[in-house]
């Protein structure tokens, strides 16, 4: 498995972790009824976000940022190994990428500003060097 690969399965695994930050508290906060619901913001009384702590709402929001970043590192990742283009830059920004996507976490749920930015962007700007990589 090329080295992409397996950054990329390490990232899944955060993101099932990242799940777990954010429901035990959501579920904790809003009991068994509102959880196991459809969700539909009228019967909750809002949205999950509007009813739980600043914090929880926080992972809510890095969670859901972490999957459309990994959709863009799948598909370089992919591309990368794929094309058996896998060179030490896009093993480096691989690895640069998961600690980005790692260190986001309390960078959000903490507030970190503009450090939770900043992050973000090295992790993005990981990706980015991967698939122009890719291309060239």
């Amino acid at each position: 498995m090329t080295t992409e690969l397996t950054v990329l399965t390490l990232a899944a695994i955060l993101q099932v972790i990242q799940f777990a930050l954010m429901a035990i508290p959501a579920n904790l906060e809003l009991g068994a009824g509102k959880t196991l619901s459809p969700r539909d913001p009228a019967r909750l009384g809002g949205s999950m976000q509007d009813l739980v702590s600043v914090e929880t709402s926080r992972l809510i929001r890095a969670m859901n940022n972490h999957f459309e970043a990994l959709i863009l590192f799948t598909i370089a990742a992919v591309v990368i190994t794929l094309s058996d283009q896998s060179t030490p830059t896009t093993q480096y920004a691989a690895w640069t990428y998961l600690v980005a996507r790692i260190l986001y976490i309390p960078a959000y749920a903490f507030g970190w500003v503009p450090w939770r930015s900043v992050i973000w962007a090295v992790g993005f700007f990981a990706t980015i060097t991967m698939l122009i990589a890719a291309l060239i």
